[in-house]
């Protein structure tokens, strides 16, 4: 998989991480394709729209920190993105560590992710 494609995904993912594009209803509409769907780490199945107002609304959330970015070509356009990611607290504690799918689709020239599964990790890093 070409390195650039990793790191081009890889940071579209991190933004859905930031809490100032989390509340951006707006950016995270550009970001997930119109027939998203996530299997969230608790096993609930969410819409894009429960999604992207979910975010807008969340409040002070603790930081997300992802490393273990890999991409793997499912078809042309078609990537799937795999990482691993966790919740940081203020003093740098980490819970909830998930590992993480996500395919993104290369539509009208730009990416936008598809559908996006956590689940709970039994290792912590």
């Amino acid at each position: 998989m070409d390195p650039t494609l990793t790191q081009q995904l890889s940071q579209l993912e991190a933004q859905l991480h930031l809490p100032d594009i989390r509340h951006q209803p707006e950016r995270v509409s550009q970001l997930l394709h119109p027939a998203f769907e996530e299997t969230g780490r608790s096993g609930q199945r969410y819409t894009r729209d429960v999604v992207v107002e979910a975010l807008r609304a969340e409040s002070n959330a603790a930081e997300i920190v992802a490393d273990g970015y890999a991409a793997t070509a499912l078809a042309p356009g078609v990537v799937l993105l795999t990482y691993r990611s966790a919740l940081r607290d203020v003093q740098g504690a980490r819970s909830k560590h998930t590992l993480r799918s996500s395919i993104w689709l290369l539509t009208d020239g730009r990416w936008q992710l598809r559908y996006h599964q956590g689940t709970p990790a039994l290792d912590s890093w």
